[in-house]
């Protein structure tokens, strides 16, 4: 392959993450764990609770306090690099748990976070996105259903001008027509170019927008499917989830 073809592969991936390992005190949770999330793609971990996905996403943002292996975003390694340097990068981080603050409003939730990078959607943006938020602008962050508080924590990081998005479980706990409208969203927000990393339990919901698949079992990822070549692998996915 020329020098030219290898920088143009290279150019197009947003996050290279190779032979990463990380600990929670003495426990080894994360056994060297490689994949790649190309500009533009949706990409999926999947696997059974406990299998270290939600691990590796906090390991990329610099979550975790040991750690080794690679991590480059948009080209630049990141692993001597503190979370807040990372999301300079243009990343976007929406946990499990959503992190949004009980005692602040919606509009307080929302103006929280600086701005990473001049191009984050705009309140009149985000309220085309997300019309539920507008009409709570004024409630306070634990007065919010869990679907209105994933809205929130999305626009949030869409606001601050963040282009890839790690977004974990964006789906537990929510019914199904919430699920709808964030399946929704993501599309939209893949339309316009945005690269995600998701962590989904939900492979009918992971399936509806991704381009890739990575399994990760005991904090390894040890197989991937391409979108299409997930239909064919139904029977090996469900026997990796356990359903």
């Amino acid at each position: 392959m020329s020098a030219l073809a290898t920088t143009t592969i290279q150019d197009s991936k947003v996050l290279h993450v190779c032979d990463l390992n990380a600990w929670y005190g003495e426990s080894h949770v994360l056994h060297g764990v490689d994949f790649n999330v190309s500009r533009g793609e949706v990409v999926t971990l999947l696997g059974r609770n406990g299998a270290g996905k939600s691990t590796t996403l906090k390991a990329i943002v610099g979550l975790l306090r040991t750690r080794k292996g690679s991590v480059l975003i948009e080209g630049t390694e990141t692993m001597n690099l503190p979370s807040r340097r990372v999301a300079g990068l243009g990343i976007g981080y929406v946990p499990e748990d959503r992190g949004i603050y009980a005692t602040l409003t919606v509009q307080e939730n929302l103006m929280l976070p600086p701005q990473v990078r001049p191009d984050g959607f705009s309140l009149e943006q985000i309220f085309n996105l997300f019309p539920n938020l507008k009409a709570r602008l004024t409630s306070y962050g634990d007065r919010l259903s869990g679907g209105e508080q994933q809205m929130l924590a999305m626009a949030r990081v869409l606001r601050t001008g963040a282009k890839f998005l790690l977004l974990d479980e964006p789906t537990e706990g929510l019914a199904p027509v919430i699920v709808e409208q964030i399946g929704n969203m993501l599309q939209q927000l893949k339309r316009q170019g945005y690269s995600m990393l998701l962590v989904e339990q939900n492979f009918e919901f992971a399936q509806s927008l991704a381009d890739r698949h990575y399994i990760v079992d005991q904090g390894r990822v040890v197989d991937a499917f391409t979108a299409a070549s997930a239909d064919r692998e139904q029977a090996k996915i469900r026997r990796y989830l356990g359903v």
